[in-house]
């Protein structure tokens, strides 16, 4: 589950709720994770001790890391050379905390970081992104980690890898194994997509890396179990045995939203395995 769906002060009770559901994973945002240091993209060794620590003591591990820009500004994948640079320099920055701490995934979102500008040919965009992440992705292999491609839906305020069949082809024109894909649900639910996704997992499976439990809007998640076991099953059957995180903001209700989607997911596991059965 990530860390984006409670406050700082709440984290030992959220990292306790996990721990009773059994989650053994944790995907963080780093200005949450590690609140306590000046610069939460290279935290000082006792903020990120105690950190890691308290995780620890819950029985959860580092599986993600999400808002790699946060904090960066002007940086942009098109633009001008600074805005580049910029992009360029906070990208390096997540990869080096990733090698630091282990966290062998790199969620790539930043909708507004990466709008093609009025002007520019999709195609030309395509090729120049292509060719950034593939600097990228060997910079993430070397370190230990992977960026995954997320389908933002315009309506995060984007208009590039819109759609999981743009972010597939992007992936596969990039062609590195430092880059790979991520299923999005809540994207799926805004895309209208999500009928047909325990089809598409098979064909999708060898070029996954992350997958996010997530409604539109990143409203509590999953919202349905029975909706959400045939995608589980449909993974199960495909052999991905990478992280299945929920991914959601916080709540009004805080951390009992937190208790029940944590409640949800497992209850959804159970469905697509005893279906499986």
């Amino acid at each position: 589950m990530s860390n984006i769906a409670w406050l700082p002060e709440e984290r030992l009770e959220a990292y306790a709720i996990l721990a009773e559901a059994g989650i053994t994973g944790l995907e963080i945002a780093p200005g949450l994770f590690f609140h306590a240091a000046a610069n939460p993209f290279a935290p000082d060794a006792a903020s990120a001790r105690a950190a890691i620590s308290e995780m620890a003591d819950a029985g959860l591990t580092l599986v993600s890391m999400q808002s790699l820009l946060f904090a960066v500004t002007g940086a942009a994948l098109f633009g001008p050379s600074e805005a580049r640079a910029a992009f360029e320099a906070g990208m390096a920055r997540a990869i080096a905390l990733a090698e630091r701490f282990g966290i062998p995934n790199l969620v790539f979102g930043s909708p507004l970081q990466r709008r093609v500008p009025e002007g520019m040919a999709l195609a030309d965009a395509l090729e120049d992104a292509a060719a950034c992440f593939r600097s990228l992705g060997e910079a993430a292999l070397a370190a230990g980690t992977r960026i995954t491609i997320e389908a933002n839906p315009a309506a995060y305020g984007t208009n590039f890898l819109t759609t999981l069949d743009e972010a597939e082809a992007f992936v596969d024109a990039v062609d590195h194994p430092g880059i790979a894909l991520i299923l999005d649900l809540g994207a799926m639910h805004m895309n209208a997509d999500f009928a047909s996704v325990p089809a598409r997992v098979p064909g999708l499976a060898a070029r996954l890396g992350h997958v996010h439990v997530s409604e539109p809007d990143l409203a509590p998640a999953p919202a349905d179990p029975a909706a959400l076991a045939p995608v589980l099953r449909a993974l199960n059957a495909a052999g991905y045995a990478k992280a299945v995180s929920i991914e959601m903001k916080r709540a009004p209700e805080g951390l009992a939203a937190v208790r029940a989607c944590a409640a949800r997911l497992v209850a959804a596991f159970t469905q697509a395995e005893t279906i499986h059965a």
